[in-house]
């Protein structure tokens, strides 16, 4: 199967990558997010990513990089490429629980709340225009926009916002059964609690049903000068949803092929309706001998840390698929 599906009109001759971190009370929801060894651990997990892509490894804990069946996580994917093209990583705080110890460009957002019992994200429209603000920065790096997410718990708000603009959306999951049954369960009482003259509004669907991340990706989306792609899946098709909302030109998407795979996420059909360019890439995780990344294509973690856009920034580069997955391989082996 081809590396990246399509043939992609994206160029760039000084590509910026940046991932967008934040956290929403909904993923300490047991059962919902996979993206931590406990549900309130799900917090910790943008943190300690932003770590591990910036310096090859997590400094603030001795904990290695994969999940508890051996799964490399993605942020290891993304460190990968990151030594392997010389980016250096940027990383935005959108409202995080816990301090970084990295350098980042902070948004000054808060954790999203629980949106089942009040307003996710109070400082959406501020959020909003911090974005612009940082879209404008960016714009002064490069001319090429690859921009990715860590939000744990995010495809459930990702849900909410979608739903609520109009999409009979269906997300995935980092865990091999999404727990699909629960997500749909929160959706409807969160809608249930939108004001309806909120719907109005795309902003106001963010405040109350989004979290930290959406609004600034949006933001940034908007004012960014050059080539954006957002990195991501389910995720940031709610960020382009947004974008639409707000007649705004709907940036492309690249997510990896265990997203489109994905029989209980319906990311193909969400891309069409929303008018998404969407590529996915296929880093051929089956055949390289190693048996966690194996497990993506089983369904397992699927994508995060922007790791299907920073293959996708690697091939733009020019480095070929087997550089590319070389590179993985090398990178995964130092944290078996």
């Amino acid at each position: 199967m081809a590396f990246l599906t399509g043939t992609p009109q994206i160029h760039g001759n000084n590509p910026v990558f940046c991932v967008i971190l934040g956290n929403t009370y909904i993923s300490t929801i047991p059962g919902i997010s996979g993206a931590g060894p406990t549900p309130e651990q799900t917090l910790l997990t943008p943190n300690l990513d932003a770590e591990l892509v910036t310096t090859g490894r997590i400094t603030s804990q001795s904990v290695m990089p994969n999940t508890p069946t051996g799964c490399p996580t993605p942020a290891s994917i993304t460190r990968a490429m990151i030594e392997l093209t010389g980016v250096s990583p940027l990383f935005i705080n959108a409202g995080l629980k816990y301090p970084l110890t990295v350098s980042s460009l902070d948004a000054f957002g808060q954790v999203g709340s629980d949106p089942r019992f009040s307003a996710a994200v109070p400082l959406a429209k501020k959020l909003f225009t911090r974005g612009q603000e940082i879209g404008k920065i960016l714009s002064g790096s490069g001319d090429l926009l690859i921009l990715g997410e860590c939000v744990p718990g995010g495809t459930t708000s990702a849900l909410c916002v979608l739903r609520a603009l109009g999409y009979p959306a269906t997300v995935s999951s980092s865990f091999v059964k999404n727990p699909v049954d629960q997500k749909e369960a929160i959706c409807m009482q969160v809608l249930h609690g939108i004001p309806p003259d909120a719907m109005q509004d795309p902003l106001e669907i963010i405040r109350y049903a989004g979290d930290p991340m959406i609004p600034v990706a949006a933001g940034i989306a908007h004012m960014f000068s050059g080539t954006v792609v957002l990195a991501g899946g389910t995720q940031m098709l709610a960020v382009c949803g947004l974008i639409k909302a707000m007649n705004g030109p709907v940036p492309a998407v690249v997510t990896t092929v265990f997203v489109r795979d994905d029989r209980t996420a319906n990311v193909q059909e969400l891309a069409a309706m929303i008018g998404v360019p969407m590529y996915y890439v296929d880093p051929g995780f089956d055949n390289l001998g190693h048996d966690g990344l194996a497990r993506y294509c089983k369904g397992e973690v699927k994508e995060g840390t922007g790791a299907g856009g920073a293959m996708l920034m690697a091939s733009v580069m020019g480095f070929t698929p087997e550089q590319i997955q070389r590179k993985i391989f090398e990178i995964v082996q130092v944290y078996s």
